[in-house]
């Protein structure tokens, strides 16, 4: 039988998931059980490739995974299965036959995250599980300033708690914008590939600009320096989401290798 790549486009609520990315000695990961039902429909063992490894804990709007399989299937059969055997947290939105070339993460050109505050000294119960919730004011309008200062192209070894630098630091960020809801804050960002830890470090440090432990300036210094001592606040995972994940029309096999 030919191979064929099928790419999702899938949702989930992280909150009792150890991340994105198969873990040895257990099966509580998103990449886990999406292989352990696509295996029982194709018949063999499915590997399932994701655009990023959302760490635990964090959500996803938009997340993007492809996955190969020789089986007689056709895209509606595969969505109706996993619409079916799939837990109720985890939620394939779409099913699409796309070029074998087509890798989910080394195919991506960009790709945007949003992370949610809950700015209140009063707790809402019903976002507890999806913003951080933090209870002393926030200067908003410094954050703001300090955000565009992430702009452009920088290494960002300062904002990542990944370890060596086997591969390059260097990230481009394209858009950072801070709007506000009331006591809500959304802060979108897009840019072409993400560092472990590191949105959730630069939403740190903007937290720490919003408490008025750090200003803009020193957020630029800290990306020029590297230094990793100076973001002292790791946001929350439950307020981080990964919302899109943008591809070139026709993809190719190896775009910009980011995670």
């Amino acid at each position: 039988m030919a191979l064929q790549n099928y790419k999702l486009i899938l949702q989930y609520d992280g909150g009792r998931y150890r991340g994105w990315q198969r873990l040895g000695g257990g099966e509580n990961t998103i990449q886990a059980k999406l292989e352990g039902v696509l295996s029982q429909l194709c018949g063999a063992p499915v590997e399932v490739h994701g655009s990023g490894r959302t760490d635990a804990g964090v959500h996803a709007l938009g997340q993007v995974a492809n996955f190969k399989t020789d089986a007689v299937l056709t895209a509606p059969q595969i969505h109706e299965y996993l619409r079916t055997y799939l837990p109720q947290d985890i939620s394939v939105t779409d099913v699409q036959p796309v070029p074998l070339l087509f890798h989910a993460r080394l195919s991506a050109t960009a790709k945007t995250y949003l992370y949610r505050i809950w700015n209140s000294p009063d707790p809402n119960p019903f976002l507890r599980k999806y913003s951080m919730q933090v209870p002393q004011p926030l200067d908003v309008a410094a954050m703001q300033t300090a955000a565009t200062v992430f702009l452009g192209e920088h290494d960002f070894t300062a904002f990542s708690n990944a370890k060596g630098k086997k591969k390059s630091m260097v990230r481009k960020i394209d858009t950072f914008t801070i709007g506000q809801d009331g006591p809500l804050l959304t802060l979108q960002l897009r840019g072409n590939g993400f560092l472990y830890n590191m949105v959730r470090k630069m939403v740190g440090a903007l937290l720490q600009v919003g408490l008025g432990q750090l200003t803009a300036q020193g957020i630029a210094q800290l990306l020029a320096s590297g230094g990793r001592s100076g973001v002292t606040i790791l946001a929350d995972a439950c307020g981080l989401y990964l919302a899109n994940v943008e591809y070139e029309t026709r993809p190719a096999g190896r775009a910009t290798p980011k995670t």
